[in-house]
């Protein structure tokens, strides 16, 4: 289903012409909300409110709690099939992942968990694809900016007014943890919203006050979360939106602003190549990134057993009994990690070379796409602040090809908008 074509003037009497305007307006709230219940429910953050900082206890309830997060899925790909399917058919590399995701269950060392979360991760993913074929780059904004909104101005109360649930009292007391069991993740959760909410204010400027209120509170929960890594972050999706802004001034404006950013990626680098230890002291890190780097020895000599197909998807964090490549992995790190704190040895850990490439070539793709965006689609103030976060953070998180997960949805939504034809309201005149 697609939104009316306007034909010309509505030439039917008022009360008919009213009754019309009702049931577009009830249809696109309708739509509207089933996608905000999509992506609000993948935020996670109702989990620690009602199921406490051990929700794993009640791993059986939460899977059920997602069905209906599927269920409205599958009612917005209802009312967009076929650009829903246009979609898929521009994503081939997407396709080719989830593929993989799926028989590598016929070699996991736990068949069964990762049959499940093969599962879980296609109907994920299956919402993002859905996003984008619903909704225009305004309305996609909105929607995402609405899920941020939510869950920043809950974290703000539950941080300031029931300090039991939302500030930390072991690791870290006093800092802001907001709607998740640890400080950061409010900071990173905080970082990508502050972008969303910024692009919000720009795509859709009649509400702008709005979403650019919310991004202030984005960032004052990033300073209270006390993250420094997500502080950046943060600046860095600021700066994305800033250069996006700069470069559509004008032709010569565009190719200085270019090479300026070229060359502040080209110090970065040697930065952190020639002086990461003074990099590291900045941010408040050890130069083991808080033990991330034993892990990552750890799993690379696992990966080393099974370099071709990896030892299945989601398989070797659950894996408990104690002879398994988790087993090792704790005996070499000397603590219990969750996950590798790397997407890309995470997805070499877990499908193989074949999987780390198809998501290799996936991610090449998207940044080929949200390159040529930043001069062409207005698209890129959401998708081009998100994408630059969302890559700083997979070298230190494992948030990608990731199930029940909005940061992995908004990733799908956003790669499969800019793989799908603009709407010519949504192009850049002065491209």
């Amino acid at each position: 289903m697609t939104w009316p074509a306007y034909a010309g003037p509505d030439t039917r009497p008022s009360t008919a012409r009213a009754a019309g305007e009702d049931r577009l307006d009830l249809w696109r709230i309708t739509v509207f909300g089933l996608a905000l219940f999509v992506l609000f429910t993948y935020t996670q953050g109702w989990v620690m409110p009602i199921f406490g900082e051990k929700g794993d206890r009640f791993t059986g309830i939460l899977r059920v709690a997602f069905l209906p997060a599927y269920g409205a899925t599958f009612i917005l790909l209802a009312t967009a099939p076929m650009e829903t399917l246009k979609g898929l058919i521009r994503q081939p590399f997407l396709i080719a992942l989830v593929l993989v995701v799926v028989a590598s269950t016929f070699w996991s060392v736990n068949p069964t968990e990762s049959a499940r979360r093969a599962f879980f991760l296609m109907c994920s993913t299956l919402g993002g694809v859905v996003l984008a074929a619903r909704f225009r780059w305004r309305g996609l904004a909105e929607v995402t900016a609405s899920a941020f909104l939510i869950v920043a101005v809950a974290s703000l109360v539950v941080s300031a007014a029931v300090p039991s649930i939302g500030r930390m009292t072991e690791l870290f007391p006093g800092a802001w943890r907001g709607l998740w069991p640890e400080k950061n993740a409010l900071g990173s959760n905080m970082a990508l919203a502050f972008s969303a909410l910024v692009a919000a204010g720009l795509l859709a400027p009649q509400r702008r006050y709005l979403w650019w209120g919310g991004a202030l509170i984005a960032l004052f929960l990033v300073l209270m979360s006390t993250s420094k890594t997500s502080l950046v972050a943060l600046f860095l999706g600021a700066g994305v939106i800033a250069f996006i802004a700069v470069v559509r001034r004008g032709p010569v404006i565009g190719v200085a602003a270019t090479w300026a950013a070229l060359i502040v990626i080209g110090l970065g680098a040697a930065v952190f190549l020639f002086a990461a230890d003074a990099l590291f002291g900045v941010l408040g890190k050890d130069a083991t990134l808080t033990g991330r780097t034993q892990i990552w020895a750890a799993a690379m000599r696992q990966i080393q057993l099974r370099p071709w197909t990896g030892f299945g998807y989601e398989a070797v964090w659950g894996d408990k009994s104690g002879w398994g490549p988790f087993a090792w992995i704790v005996k070499e790190a000397k603590f219990e990690p969750q996950h590798a704190h790397n997407s890309w040895i995470e997805q070499w850990l877990g499908l193989g070379l074949i999987g780390l490439a198809a998501f290799g070539f996936y991610y090449l793709q998207t940044a080929t796409m949200m390159v040529l965006a930043i001069f062409r689609r207005k698209g890129a103030y959401l998708a081009a602040p998100f994408f630059a976060v969302y890559t700083m953070m997979t070298l230190t998180e494992s948030i990608a090809v990731v199930y029940n997960d909005f940061r992995w949805v908004l990733l799908v939504a956003f790669s499969t908008k800019l793989a799908l034809t603009d709407h010519p309201e949504e192009r850049d005149a002065r491209r």
